[in-house]
């Protein structure tokens, strides 16, 4: 098959699914699909450099980041025949729309990845975006209702989704996310690492690899290592993300006033060789997020051999603590502490013991390929449907209401 991926961004500051749409260019290859992106940013964009498959940047993204674009649009509708399938990535934005409109043109199928952007505390936490999102619904539901599928990376994502907003009738899909095993060189790695941030080489440290911003609990963090870093005067905690929403100078404040800014290390955004040897040197990677769909940087650290400390707000918390490859507590400054003060509690051998486990978690369950094969499977079975006279969701919206198709019929939006 010749799939099309459709994104706002594929810059890597904006997080998992950027990182995901590379690497998933190799897991298509394993399964024999190709694959194009349209995307929205500049063609000259530094990123574009070396992206393993053609995308095409088409430079034209109004309104901020809902994206609307006249040239998508035309571009859409002049290529889609092109393609078996469409995947849109992201949602509350103008590719989904246009996506959805140029499909039904097609005749083809699309499938959509919400991205966590469902989940009901960003209606909590939001409640001014909340508004607007209510009055958008009528526009964005039909996006969602008329996918061939509706991908939903975790157990716990679809359950939750469906009570953010109404109608929430889809067809959702469990999409088995992933990332490749780090294949290059430890050592190297870690020297790479080591020559950035010199003043660990003899410290321990615990590593918060993603974007700085209040969702991430970034300040409970720094507040419950506080409190913590008496008992542990040799371990210091590496900050390590873009700072996209102007936080940093805050909470470098906050660690000041509570005397750790000397052992709070900020070095910024994180990739390749750097990111892996921090992954690789760290003691542990801890992320005490209010909301997270997946995870991509959990599973990373998994690939890389170490535990995680997570909140239970990570969607994949329950496989993290079934599988024992680390801790979980809840997304409030008490329980990142008590999840620190668990760790710190533990003997070198019991960490070890963790540690060991990680990898073999990461390769049983989070294999990229299989993500591959599922989006495969769901433009299979548009063609199937096609073949025998039966029309997709995409171009039938009573069929909106079938369960998914991977996922437990409890999980059936």
């Amino acid at each position: 098959m010749h799939l099309l991926h459709v994104i706002g961004s594929l810059c890597p500051a904006d997080g998992g699914p950027p990182e995901v749409s590379r690497q998933i260019v190799r897991a298509y290859a394993q399964v024999g699909d190709t694959v194009e992106i349209v995307s929205q940013d500049a063609r000259d964009s530094p990123f574009l450099r070396d992206f393993p498959c053609p995308v095409h940047a088409l430079g034209q993204r109004w309104l901020g980041r809902y994206g609307l674009s006249p040239r998508l649009w035309k571009w859409l509708n002049a290529n889609l025949g092109r393609f078996d399938g469409v995947v849109v990535q992201g949602i509350w934005t103008f590719p989904g729309v246009a996506v959805r409109r140029a499909a039904r043109r097609a005749e083809k199928p699309y499938c959509v990845f919400p991205h966590g952007a469902l989940d009901p505390w960003f209606n909590k936490a939001y409640p001014r975006k909340h508004l607007k999102k209510l009055i958008y619904w009528p526009v964005q539901y039909p996006v969602l209702r008329d996918a061939q599928a509706v991908f939903f990376t975790s157990t716990r994502e679809p359950d939750l989704a469906k009570t953010s907003f109404r109608p929430s009738r889809w067809n959702a899909v469990l999409f088995p996310n992933g990332v490749y095993e780090p294949d290059g060189d430890p050592e190297a790695e870690i020297e790479a690492f080591y020559r950035l941030l010199p003043a660990l080489r003899q410290r321990p440290f615990l590593l918060f690899l993603a974007r700085i911003q209040e969702k991430k609990g970034c300040d409970m963090l720094i507040e419950a290592f506080a409190s913590v870093a008496p008992s542990v005067p040799d371990v210091d905690l590496v900050m390590a993300g873009p700072d996209q929403a102007g936080w940093q100078t805050k909470l470098k404040r906050m660690a000041s006033n509570l005397g750790v800014a000397h052992r709070v290390h900020w070095p910024g955004m994180l990739s390749g060789d750097l990111k892996w040897g921090a992954l690789r040197a760290a003691e542990a990677f801890v992320l005490p997020s209010h909301q997270e769909n997946f995870g991509i940087a959990v599973v990373e650290s998994l690939a890389a051999g170490r535990p995680v400390l997570i909140s239970n707000q990570v969607n994949i918390w329950p496989e993290i603590e079934s599988e024992r490859v680390g801790l979980v507590e809840d997304d409030t400054v008490d329980g990142t502490a008590r999840l620190l003060r668990r760790w710190f509690s533990l003997s070198h051998e019991e960490r070890r013991a963790i540690a060991r486990l990680t990898r073999s978690c990461f390769r049983r369950r989070y294999s990229l390929k299989n993500g591959a094969r599922a989006i495969h499977d769901a433009f299979v079975a548009a063609s199937l449907n096609a073949a025998a006279g039966k029309q997709s969701p995409a171009f039938d919206r009573a069929a909106s209401s079938g369960a998914g198709q991977n996922v437990p019929a409890a999980h059936a939006q």
